[in-house]
């Protein structure tokens, strides 16, 4: 099988493999090399003709194209979404499994009711000023010193780039603040540190005053400027974990239902393969989860862009609907007045992967969401509290949206990917599915899953779809994953920064 025809309605297809000059395909012949994953022109589309895949608009004919021509960027345009959106119109309820013949996974069950499935001790900042103090603090607690607490996963140090000069208000601030309270108060971790400078705009008695948090034996806090400098923070951090570990370590697990399950839906390093083979299997594991009672989270809204009108479709009610929508017009203005383009998303390697515009990325990302209704749309690093298919507000750029699902709330993380990608996260495990079996090959030490096997081998999406569920199963019961052998996690919290540094 020399090409794939994803609908009826298309005038293209994408060619499985490398093809030159005169191959046929379909009704014509190919008039030009064709990358594997990249389309073709089924029949001659005039210059401002709608060019057509997944059965939907992808872009525009740039020029004439002939058919048996190579359909991409140099004769492709990009146009702003014009859609009429329709509400609750394409819903295909659920069928819950009973409570009785639920699925179940080994978790850590906390005192507030929420189920973890990893146990670390966090070290979250409130500033930058206070980096490298958590990252010293945290370098402490090596193999040798957690050996006497092994049901302690370790200790992180969750840092980032900002926490002052911005303003004291508004999206940026706001955000900030709730994934630090996210992560304060996430499901996997057993114990927490805040440590901040003192001075900065982003103080952590704000936040403890905003959300209530209570300082406790597994809960402190403290800032450089009162401790009296770096060294004695070090110092004093170390020894408030010291006494936080023995508390840690009484976690263990025991059986949870997988209801309990909060996936982040993501992908990254995205292909022509991803809206054929990962999405979908991941899609068709997120339905599977809705039935059990949990919760899919998909994010990334740059890459729903020209897909959205499906998802609203999909929306339990027009309020959720247009909830998104408002989503949709908010980055619109966003790159519109940072002088970019909702279509500056797909990078060189999407672009060498066969992926033209944003609007034919999105349309294989949304996959990823499977066809359960649309149960609940949130900001940023908003708790995450509707169950089955949910959306969360984030740019498309993957340690900056995963940080927000985390923080509202994500107990593992499946990550999508056809060029290849290293990502993983802390505390929220990432399951990485490839998307063709090649790059699943060559990079076997970073893969979990092969999806590519749709293609080369036949297995169908529900095949596949269940196998990732599985998985999901395994990982919240403590399997690890290829990304955690690896130690990777450290480095990939990124908050979303909105809005004027000053």
């Amino acid at each position: 099988m020399d090409i794939v025809r994803l609908d009826p309605a298309d005038n293209v297809v994408t060619a499985t493999r490398a093809l030159e000059v005169g191959v046929a395909v379909e009704s014509t012949t190919t008039r030009a090399l064709i990358p594997s994953g990249h389309k073709i022109a089924t029949r001659d589309i005039t210059k401002g003709e709608a060019i057509r895949k997944y059965s939907q608009v992808i872009g525009y004919a740039a020029d004439d194209i002939t058919a048996g021509d190579h359909v991409h960027t140099q004769n492709v345009e990009f146009r702003n979404t014009e859609a009429d959106y329709d509400y609750a119109t394409d819903l295909r309820p659920v069928t819950p499994v009973p409570e009785d013949q639920r699925d179940s996974f080994m978790g850590y069950r906390r005192e507030n009711g929420q189920v973890g499935t990893r146990n670390y001790i966090a070290i979250v900042t409130s500033v930058n000023c206070s980096a490298t103090a958590a990252r010293m603090i945290a370098a402490y607690f090596t193999p040798e010193v957690l050996a006497d607490y092994p049901n302690v996963d370790g200790v992180v140090a969750f840092v980032h780039g900002t926490g002052c000069g911005m303003a004291d208000a508004g999206d940026g601030f706001e955000a900030l603040q709730r994934v630090m309270w996210g992560y304060a108060r996430h499901p996997n971790h057993a114990a927490v540190l805040m440590v901040g400078l003192g001075c900065e705009i982003n103080q952590i008695d704000w936040l403890l005053d905003a959300y209530g948090l209570k300082q406790g034996p597994s809960f402190q806090v403290m800032n450089i400027q009162s401790v009296a400098g770096l060294r004695k923070t070090v110092e004093m951090g170390i020894s408030k974990i010291t006494a936080m570990l023995p508390l840690a370590n009484q976690a263990t697990r025991e059986p949870c239902p997988a209801s309990e399950l909060k996936v982040a839906l993501q992908c990254g390093g995205s292909d022509a393969w991803s809206g054929i083979t990962a999405n979908p299997a991941l899609g068709y594991a997120c339905d599977l989860l809705a039935a059990q009672g949990g919760t899919g989270v998909l994010a990334e809204t740059p890459e729903i862009y020209g897909a959205e009108h499906l998802l609203t479709r999909r929306a339990a009610d027009r309020v959720i609907g247009e909830k998104l929508v408002g989503l949709i017009h908010w980055w619109e203005d966003y790159t519109a007045r940072n002088k970019g383009s909702m279509d500056n998303n797909p990078s060189p390697g999407n672009k060498a992967g066969g992926l033209t515009t944003i609007l034919e990325k999105s349309l294989g990302a949304a996959a990823k969401g499977g066809t359960s209704p649309l149960m609940g749309v949130y900001k940023y690093a908003e708790p995450v509290t509707a169950r089955g298919f949910t959306f969360m507000d984030s740019p498309g750029y993957d340690p900056a949206s995963v940080t927000g699902q985390i923080a509202g709330g994500c107990n593992l993380v499946c990550f999508t990917t056809g060029r290849g990608s290293a990502f993983g996260s802390k505390p929220s495990p990432t399951i990485k599915v490839a998307t063709n079996s090649q790059m699943a090959q060559r990079m076997a030490d970073d893969m979990d899953v092969d999806a590519g096997t749709i293609l080369s081998q036949g297995t169908t999406v529900e095949e596949k779809g269940r196998e990732i569920y599985n998985l999901f199963l395994k990982v919240a019961s403590g399997e690890m994953t290829k990304s955690e052998a690896q130690g990777l996690g450290d480095y990939e919290f990124v908050p979303w920064q909105i809005g004027a540094v000053m």
